[in-house]
């Protein structure tokens, strides 16, 4: 029988994973940095500016979504040195991001409620609701521990310095939940995040040879047709 290995996901979407996973997510949490921070506000920004606000929570939801192949990348790198602290920090960071997920998913629902019941329908139903019981729940304090597990271990392997394992490590003030706004903490967590992350895809990237020309248009065009099939419900 014949084994064969190969580096999951791979070195373009791992790349791409670690710079436009952090650049998406800053661009989301600062895009709602200039309303309060609590659902109340977050619900009345929506009704206000509902364009900035849909840009906001996307780019925020997408960015991390493509965090997964950028902490696969990070803890195969660390798991050559440090298996252990790769293996607990890649696990509780993974769960929490499955966590976020579903938040975003929340997120989405509430900013539909005022489209569809109006401004204080939406907040009362969120309000009434806020805080109810849900499996992902659980794993919402994996990501706050698993980010400080990873970066620790990616220090203690050499896989970053010290001064990008502690950037990496803030990533665990960013909040978590629905409809969370933009408070000092989350700029300087999602910042580390950037500045753990973006230098190591970037060189990634670097790292071999370029794809073919075709693929370039051929991933434009799935991703285009993936929106319209999305789109079509």
């Amino acid at each position: 029988m014949t084994t064969t290995s190969f580096d999951f996901p791979g070195r373009w979407v791992e790349g791409a994973g670690l710079v436009l996973g952090p650049s998406l997510m800053l661009a989301g949490v600062l895009l709602r940095a200039g309303f309060d921070g609590f659902f109340p506000e977050q619900l009345a920004a929506f009704a206000e500016n509902p364009v900035l606000m849909t840009a906001s929570y996307g780019a925020f939801a997408v960015g991390n979504v493509l965090l997964w192949p950028a902490v696969i990348a990070l803890v195969r790198r660390v798991w050559a040195v440090r298996p252990r602290w790769a293996l607990w920090g890649g696990v509780m960071v993974m769960s929490g991001l499955l966590a976020r997920s579903f938040h975003s998913g929340v997120s989405h629902l509430a900013f539909q409620l005022v489209d569809v019941q109006g401004i204080g329908a939406a907040q009362r139903a969120v309000a009434d609701s806020y805080g109810a019981f849900h499996p992902f729940h659980p794993l919402s304090p994996a990501i706050f521990f698993g980010w400080i597990v990873l970066a620790v271990g990616a220090w203690r392997a050499g896989v970053l310095g010290i001064a990008r394992s502690v950037a990496l490590a803030l990533t665990s003030a960013l909040p978590i939940g629905v409809l969370k706004g933009t408070g000092p903490m989350s700029v300087v967590a999602v910042l580390g995040l950037c500045a753990a992350l973006v230098p190591l895809g970037i060189g990634v990237l670097r790292n071999g040879p370029a794809p073919r020309w075709w693929a370039y248009p051929l991933a434009l065009g799935v991703g285009a047709a993936a929106v319209l099939l999305g789109m079509a419900g």
